[in-house]
């Protein structure tokens, strides 16, 4: 008896369909759209996140570490957050530029005068000298780049830049008391870093704009 071979059915495959291109604005550009159109400017952000910081360092006065931590660090947000609206939205103004860099000394400026504050009224001298150095140093850090850029000279170099030092605080106000993760603190620590790498700064942006200056001619 002869086998017979029975053939397997051809598949029929669907023609695939062009993917299609969406046409219309996308979500970034409708969010965008949006901001623009609303009556949000970036000094009302400049604004909040000062409001924010001024919170953080009465919290701190209050011993009330964990939420000082979470105010500053949403505060310091908001003040990355107001220069790129201003580009991106085109609402900026050389006032708005000047109010947001004024803010951004004037912050770092109280809540560490409210954790210098705390540390007096525990009578640690040195940690009361830290911050008193780390706010000096810091404001030098600024004023270095400042004073370069006006000079035609870029200096971005250090490690204690802006967002360095946000970060160094947060942890310090954060864990101030542990955070209930231990019988830790962080905050006295926190200052001790602050202030020595602002200082490293300082001098390594010296340097870098004396190097510039003599290698220019």
């Amino acid at each position: 008896m002869a086998e017979q071979t029975e053939s397997a059915p051809a598949r029929h495959e669907r023609p695939r369909r062009p993917r299609q291109r969406r046409e219309g604005p996308t979500t970034q550009e409708l969010m965008r759209e949006r901001l623009i159109e609303s009556r949000l400017t970036p000094n009302t952000i400049s604004l909040t996140g000062f409001t924010l910081n001024l919170a953080a360092a009465g919290l701190v006065v209050g011993r009330l570490f964990f939420l000082a931590g979470i105010a500053f660090i949403v505060g310091s947000i908001m003040d990355t957050l107001d220069g790129r609206y201003s580009r991106m939205s085109g609402k900026g103004t050389p006032f708005g530029a000047f109010l947001d860099s004024t803010l951004d000394r004037l912050e770092e400026g109280i809540v560490l005068t409210a954790v210098g504050a705390y540390f007096a009224a525990r009578h640690n001298q040195a940690a009361v000298a830290a911050v008193v150095a780390a706010v000096l140093f810091s404001l030098m850090v600024s004023y270095t780049r400042a004073r370069a850029e006006a000079l035609g000279v870029a200096c971005k170099v250090g490690l204690a830049t802006r967002p360095v030092r946000v970060v160094i605080l947060s942890i310090g106000l954060v864990f101030a008391r542990g955070a209930s993760l231990g019988h830790f603190e962080l905050l006295a620590p926190a200052v001790y870093v602050l202030a020595g790498l602002s200082v490293i700064t300082t001098v390594q942006r010296i340097a870098h704009v004396r190097k510039q200056l003599i290698a220019a001619g």
